[in-house]
């Protein structure tokens, strides 16, 4: 582009440049700006698996960005259109990631409370997903030797043992 120019203000005639001149001008060539959009846009994908892989063994949360149509080259508008999808996709993610944590820390927070005191949580139960952990296991409070720890103010924090062992196939006939 910067030729088109000198070639131009080296023509010196003192017209005004014809529309083809500037049409080229306009148009001349879009490959820097490509570059970095796509440069940009590969950051942010990148930044956006970042994410997921730190947020792994938390469900329910879409990564997904919309596609920008079939194999073809994208203009420079509809490169930009996904650069923004992306951005606003983070930005999703990231809220909703900030949320989780936050409420994954309140119930960290409330579990260290029930162990330290169970007799003030009566029957509060917390699992390993409320506080972002895998796993099965759950905190449980409850009353120690039943009805009678209840009436008494015996209460205890009791831990389950994790998942379930898996069953094998039983055998027809045996339940």
């Amino acid at each position: 582009m910067p030729e088109l120019i000198r070639e131009l203000q080296a023509q010196g005639t003192g017209a005004p440049p014809s529309s083809g001149a500037l049409t080229d001008l306009l148009y001349a060539d879009e490959r820097p700006a490509r570059a970095e959009l796509r440069r940009q846009i590969a950051r942010l994908e990148a930044e956006l698996g970042e994410i997921f892989t730190s947020a792994f063994p938390r469900a329910g949360i879409s990564y997904d960005v919309a596609p920008a149509g079939g194999p073809r080259l994208l203009s420079i508008g509809e490169l930009e259109q996904v650069r923004d999808r992306l951005l606003s996709r983070i930005a999703d993610v990231n809220g909703i990631l900030s949320d989780r944590g936050y409420v994954e820390d309140r119930n960290r927070e409330l579990l260290e409370r029930v162990i330290a005191e169970p007799q003030r949580y009566h029957w509060v139960r917390i699992s390993n997903e409320d506080i972002g952990e895998p796993g099965c296991r759950h905190w449980h409070s409850r009353p120690r030797f039943g009805l009678i720890g209840m009436l008494m103010g015996w209460w205890r924090v009791k831990l389950s043992s994790g998942c379930p062992l898996a069953e094998g196939a039983r055998r027809p006939g045996n339940s």
